[in-house]
């Protein structure tokens, strides 16, 4: 009851907008205010966006209902059936009317260069992909162990069928969005690599825990060993296929700035990072506790050796596939990654040291066993010895610093970030050791000794103090490093660059003439080929910018090598 009411408001609402969207466009004209078409468009979007999942969600409850041959149309889910005709026959048709009214507008330039129409395609495309392929391919490994899923069928088909509309509509060369039409191939790449990879560590993991016999039977009872590998091959397999479509075919590899640098950067480097130090820490645990602890029962030991192994393997494949892809893009990505790797790798590592003086302090107490010290010292040397290097080879700390990163905003932002929050929690640490000497001088009675009740937060406590000093003393000294270099003559403010070409050297070179901040406005696509010529020089935008000042300038590249120098007002 409370669907259909929701329903029927939905439907009274897009009546309503339907009308709005028709009397927009007979009554637009010079007095219409550009917030009137943004807020049109906000609200027929959405309310397409809810039409069109209500309507995929009724269509596939009768898909499902007309698949499930076992059963009769109505059986006993009466209300079921009536939801799902409700949800088809009544939203379908509204999605439809308000779709055709939209559409027809789309051969406006306005109307494609919004960003109500590029976050819609992108937004239900990526709903529509992440439904389909997750009820098709568990549909698929279902089939493995014999078990028929219409319903998972159904669902898969029909959002299927929406993913692919959507697709349509965003190639139209005459209605296609003009903005935000990166945001489907990266999400959908992204969703797919994710995915593709969980399958394979799955496969892989379970193959080695079939392989060393250490998988535990209470999790496979009645099903074969392979039936795990081959469901997590299909979602491997369905993973590749969707992260190999957008990744290639719809040209997201080839994506530069604003989100595809991002996904680079914190899916496939960092989370690659994350996985692989995961899955090596663990297996040197399993290693190191079987070598030195054996209180356990081999089997056990062994347990979770084969999944790390294969989380290892797979983070480092993803990881090196897109380090690979750094070279190519702007240098503030290629920092980004090196930052980024060394900030997991340094967590990691303060992490395992916290870890191993905690383990210290607990083995001269009398409240543990050997045994659990043992286990917790294994398991810091774990997190050290896998967080360590990476955090070395990353940051280079032996190494010296090149003159143009020293003064590097993001090389600033890092360290200071990395200095407050460790400051942030070791003055939190503190406060709970404090707790815990004047909780332990009252006499709670708990029958603790002070090493054991404080021996947690300050072993947290000495690795966020090493890790907040160390950051701290090289940002000190890249302070003082740019205090004593020679001063430079800052005669402009702030530059606007509006550029064709690539970007980076030209900021650069302003930066270092200058010492202006650099804002860069990337020409149209349409300007780009109309400039067929090579764009200019550092060294011209240099000489064009020689006896320049003011607060602002605006500075103008191409075609060719035209250089356009134009201050402008306060």
């Amino acid at each position: 009851m409370v669907s259909l009411v929701l329903l029927a408001a939905l439907l009274v609402i897009g009546g309503g907008v339907a009308g709005i969207v028709i009397a927009a466009r007979r009554s637009s004209g010079p007095r219409d205010s550009t917030a009137q078409p943004s807020v049109r468009r906000t609200i027929v979007f959405i309310l397409l966006f809810a039409l069109v999942v209500i309507a995929a969600i009724g269509l596939s409850g009768l898909l499902g209902r007309l698949l499930d041959a076992g059963n009769a149309l109505a059986s006993n889910d009466i209300t079921g059936l009536a939801r799902s005709l409700a949800f088809t026959l009544i939203a379908g048709p509204f999605a439809a009317v308000l779709w055709w009214l939209l559409w027809r507008r789309m051969a406006g330039q306005d109307e494609r260069s919004s960003v109500a129409w590029g976050l819609y395609l992108a937004g239900l495309s990526t709903v529509a992909l992440i439904t389909a392929s997750t009820t098709l391919l568990t549909c698929a490994a279902a089939l493995v162990r014999g078990d028929w899923q219409p319903q998972n069928l159904a669902t898969g088909v029909v959002w299927a069928g929406v993913w692919a509309w959507h697709r349509w509509m965003s190639r139209d060369e005459a209605r296609s969005p003009r903005r935000l039409v990166t945001g489907a191939p990266v999400l959908g790449s992204v969703f797919g690599l994710a995915i593709g990879a969980g399958g394979l560590v799955t496969a892989l993991g379970s193959l080695a825990d079939a392989a060393i016999d250490g998988f535990s039977p209470s999790v496979f009872v009645g099903d074969p060993w392979w039936h795990l590998t081959l469901q997590a091959i299909i979602w491997c397999v369905g993973g590749a296929a969707i992260w190999w479509w957008h990744w290639v075919v719809d040209g997201a590899r080839t994506l530069r700035g604003g989100l595809a640098d991002v996904a680079l950067v914190v899916v496939g480097v960092a989370g690659g990072t994350i996985l692989t130090l995961t899955g090596a820490g663990i297996a040197l645990f399993t290693l190191l506790e079987l070598t030195f602890d054996r209180s356990l029962p081999t089997a056990r030991i062994l347990d979770p050796l084969g999944s790390a192994l294969a989380a290892a393997a797979v983070g480092a494949l993803v990881w090196q596939y897109h380090r690979g892809q750094v070279p190519a893009r702007a240098d503030q990505t290629g920092f980004a990654v090196g930052v980024v790797t060394s900030g997991i790798g340094l967590v990691c590592a303060a992490s395992g040291l916290g870890v191993v003086v905690n383990s210290i302090l607990a083995a001269v107490t009398v409240t543990l066993a050997g045994s659990d010290t043992r286990s917790l010292l294994l398991g810091g040397i774990s997190a050290l010895v896998v967080g360590g290097p990476v955090w070395w080879v990353a940051w280079k700390p032996a190494k010296a610093v090149d003159a143009a990163q020293i003064g590097a905003t993001g090389r600033r932002v890092y360290l200071i970030l990395v200095f407050g929050l460790s400051a942030v929690v070791a003055i939190i640490t503190l406060l709970v050791i404090g707790y815990r000497i004047f909780e332990f001088a009252l006499g709670t009675g708990t029958g603790q000794s002070l090493i054991d009740r404080v021996r947690a937060p300050l072993g947290l406590l000495v690795a966020t103090g090493l890790a907040a000093g160390y950051h701290f003393a090289v940002w000190n000294r890249d302070r003082s490093m740019i205090a004593a270099a020679p001063g430079r003559e800052r005669t402009i403010g702030r530059v606007i660059l509006v550029t064709g070409s690539h970007p980076e050297p030209l900021a650069r070179a302003i930066d270092d003439a200058t010492g202006a901040g650099v804002t860069v406005w990337q020409r149209s696509a349409v300007d780009d080929a109309a400039d067929s010529g090579e764009g200019p020089s550092a060294e011209q935008l240099v000489e064009a910018l020689r006896g320049v000042s003011g607060n602002r300038v605006l500075v103008v590249t191409g075609p060719g090598a035209r250089i356009d120098v134009i201050r402008l007002r306060d």
